[in-house]
């Protein structure tokens, strides 16, 4: 019997450190004067496959114990769309895709590696695929953030926004034709959470979007604060 998960114990703490140290060592790497442009080219591709990689973990995992269902076998939460976005900024540095996964990864994924859903503590097989999907997610981003030196502009909010209720769309609808629950909009998810202190359903619904909307702001924020620091600069 594998161990249960414990919230903000030794090895949700490990994953979370490594998540957070693991791209700025390698951003520090691309920065190198001499090892640059070679080892950014190798990071990038290495996280898109660790990314893929993590995917196709879960899928074979889940498959073996037999707990692939629809209800969550279906690449329809924000983690996902976040996780193919970042995927695709890795390998080709579109700023359009980098901008969702930056905001997505930030504003779901981040979320989900603060309050896992995660039943089983390592070693078992889930702690792995849970952490390294979401945890790759973060690390993905902050590469590109930190290495790439790729960043979200002014205009990444109002397309980030429209892309995300497109997201709510998408999700809504699968959710009403397979009376599933992806993007948590027909029931909060269990265990202790963002949506855990909103309002119940449906009305915690239109209090998530401002959230997320509010989040984009908040998430630019840094940008903007470094932008006029510049700008002020003789």
């Amino acid at each position: 019997m594998s161990p249960q998960f414990v919230p903000f114990g030794p090895s949700h703490l490990v994953a979370v450190a490594l998540t957070l140290l693991m791209p700025l060592a390698m951003a520090l790497a691309a920065r190198h004067e001499h090892l640059g442009r070679r080892c950014d080219r190798a990071t990038r591709h290495g996280l898109a496959a660790l990314l893929l990689g993590g995917w196709i973990f879960w899928y074979g995992l889940n498959a073996v114990r037999g707990d692939l269902a629809l209800e969550r076998s279906l690449p329809m939460h924000l983690c996902d769309w976040a996780q193919i976005t970042l995927m695709t900024a890795l390998v080709t540095r579109n700023q359009f895709a980098y901008e969702l996964g930056y905001f997505w990864g930030l504003g779901g994924t981040l979320q989900g590696l603060i309050t896992p859903t995660v039943y089983y503590d390592y070693p078992d097989a889930a702690y792995f695929a849970f952490f390294i999907q979401h945890g790759g997610v973060i690390a993905a981003l902050l590469y590109l953030t930190l290495g790439t030196r790729m960043r979200p502009i002014l205009r990444s909010l109002p397309r980030v926004a429209l892309a995300s209720l497109v997201y709510l769309a998408a999700a809504g609808l699968v959710d009403w034709l397979l009376a599933v629950n992806y993007g948590f909009l027909r029931e909060k998810p269990l265990g202790q959470n963002l949506l855990t202190m909103l309002a119940p359903w449906p009305w915690y619904i239109p209090q998530l979007v401002g959230i997320g909307m509010l989040s984009l702001g908040i998430y630019y924020l840094p940008f903007a604060i470094a932008g006029l620091v510049r700008k002020k600069r003789p």
